[in-house]
């Protein structure tokens, strides 16, 4: 038997189109459950880390929900990066994620193909006209079921004239040989990018009897293999500690292959007595199309019996992976930013924090310049000013970068609050950048006037200003805490602080204009620039004040907001 020329296009189409679906169904389910979940899963994951264990089943849970390792992953290498998680605390999570794709496989396993659009239809409907935004999102999780259970169809019809067709029936005989049906899995995930989808397929040629238990095992065991070169190449470029955790699932996955390969025909032999029925599958019989419960169980068993062997070597794991990852060398090289990287931009709400820990990153510059701004003022020389405005250049340069980051943040799916942190943070840059300028522009300004007129301060004029940026100095580090904590007091406190500076100003210009009658040579242009410091200091203070009001808002509406949920 041969198939004609419209019954390969008939094939061609069905399988590739339903692949495409079945693909596009997987992308806006992940894409409309992460949503939904939110800022939730980050707080999950910091709820279950406290040791492999409780990282183990965050990682599960986490990818269960969102139906996507890949994100999970992100969440994890941004939690490093804040120094919230150890990187053997990582691990339990990265096991725990392979666990947690095997719902995917629990899931496209039901035959509920003839309800598949049903379901798109249910949730266009809900998509469309749902009032709510999380009914919207719900509705595009039923569309992307829909989508899934419609494209795994189209696969199976499209598969049905090759049953009887010989040259395709010899050609998957040959992956009764395990390595070749590892090869073929990781060939083809590496291709479509999705072991979800290897995992479509080999369910759909099981279901055709076109294959056997063995053969499929070997299959997923290649999916497996095939996710590591994603993990791979999706780690190029990127941050160590991302590169750090797709080496360690790569150890993970292959290793388990390794093991269990040995051992595939007793893996089957286990998993078909858990089925309904139980015959043994070979080639193309009328029993592969009650092996689909069978095809459920692979990948799940595959990764529980990994995950339950791996866990209790995390640590030795993780050291394993430091030696294959060393830390790069540090070079002299212009300031940049530490936290913001694209890696992170697929989920808004590690990338999020990873633009909070940019922000305390330039908070801690600009604080450090105006802490050595006074000093370098009213006492240094020309290359002291000169290191000032060279310190504002790196600052400009930080700022530059959270804005471009923040740009490009806000082209991504967001959902509330997602949109107004990002105008917060867009502020609170700009605040920091403006204290920056505030020091780069006036103070070194000043400073270089008072070499130019050779004008020394009076001691008791230095105490009084001294006193005044101590105040300043306490207000930017409280705040910048603040920041760091999401913390309502804190940001109160320096909002109350105004009092207690304005009070300290005006006893500063009292003994100024004292000083005024003092006749002394140069007193006007001495006054003039220590009036000007004073100001200063007034507008620095009320640029924390402004950046402590926008973190006191965002807390308080955040409480609201969980409040009513």
């Amino acid at each position: 038997m041969s198939l004609t020329i419209s019954e390969l296009q008939a094939l061609f189409f069905g399988l590739f189109g339903g692949l495409a679906l079945f693909l596009y169904g997987m992308r806006k389910m992940t894409e409309a459950l992460k949503a939904t979940a939110g800022s939730r899963l980050k707080n999950l994951l910091a709820a279950l880390t406290r040791n492999r264990f409780t990282g183990l089943a965050a990682g599960t849970v986490i990818t269960a929900l969102i139906q996507s390792s890949s994100i999970t992953s992100v969440l994890v290498v941004g939690f490093i990066t804040a120094g919230l998680l150890s990187f053997s605390q990582a691990i339990g999570v990265i096991i725990g994620a392979n666990v947690g794709t095997t719902v995917t496989a629990q899931i496209i396993a039901f035959n509920i193909a003839e309800y598949a659009l049903l379901l798109i239809a249910l949730g266009f409907l809900l998509e469309v006209a749902g009032r709510r935004e999380w009914l919207r999102h719900y509705g595009m999780v039923l569309m992307g079921l829909g989508f899934i259970f419609f494209g795994m169809e189209l696969m199976s019809e499209a598969t049905r004239p090759l049953r009887d067709y010989p040259p395709f029936i010899d050609l998957l005989r040959q992956t009764r040989h395990p390595l070749i049906g590892i090869l073929a899995g990781a060939l083809f995930t590496t291709l479509v990018q999705s072991s979800s989808a290897t995992t479509g397929i080999v369910i759909v040629l099981s279901g055709q009897g076109f294959i056997s238990l063995d053969a499929g095992i070997a299959l997923i065991f290649g999916a497996n293999v095939g996710t590591c070169v994603t993990a791979m190449l999706s780690a190029i470029g990127r941050p160590r500690e991302a590169l750090k955790a797709a080496v360690a699932h790569v150890l993970f996955n292959l290793g388990g292959v390794l093991l269990w390969v040995w051992f595939i025909p007793n893996f089957a032999q286990f998993i078909s007595s858990l089925s309904p029925a139980h015959p043994r599958v070979d080639g193309c019989s009328a029993a592969g199309r009650r092996n689909a419960s069978a095809d459920r169980q692979r990948a799940y068993f595959f990764n529980i019996g990994n995950a339950l062997l791996f866990i209790g070597f995390t640590p030795q794991l993780a050291r394993l992976v430091d030696w294959l990852v060393p830390a790069r060398a540090e070079l002299d090289q212009p300031v940049q930013p530490k936290y913001l990287d694209p890696y992170f931009l697929s989920d808004p709400t590690v990338a999020l924090d990873q633009v909070r820990l940019e922000l305390l990153h330039l908070g801690q510059r600009t604080l450090a310049m105006v802490e050595e701004g006074l000093n370098a003022v009213t006492r240094g020389g020309r290359q002291r000013l000169n290191e000032l405005r060279k310190q504002d250049e790196a600052i400009d340069t930080l700022h530059g970068e959270i804005v471009t980051y923040l740009g490009r943040l806000s082209l991504q799916n967001l959902v509330e609050p997602q949109p107004r942190q990002i105008y917060e943070y867009l502020a609170v840059g700009s605040y920091l950048e403006n204290i920056g300028d505030v020091v780069e522009t006036n103070w070194v300004t000043d400073g270089f006037k008072r070499l130019e007129s050779g004008v020394n301060i009076s001691t008791s004029t230095l105490r009084l200003l001294e006193r005044l940026h101590e105040q300043v100095c306490r207000s930017g580090k409280i705040t910048l805490e603040a920041l760091e904590h999401n913390d309502l007091e804190q940001a109160r406190e320096v909002l109350r602080s105004k009092a207690t500076y304005n009070e300290l100003a005006e006893q500063a210009r009292t003994h100024l204009a004292r000083r005024l009658v003092v006749v002394a040579p140069s007193r006007l242009d001495a006054f003039r620039i220590e009036m000007d410091l004073i100001d200063h200091f007034k507008r620095i203070h009320t640029l924390f004040r402004r950046i402590a009001r926008l973190i006191e808002v965002s807390v308080s509406d955040s409480r609201k907001t969980s409040k009513s949920g």
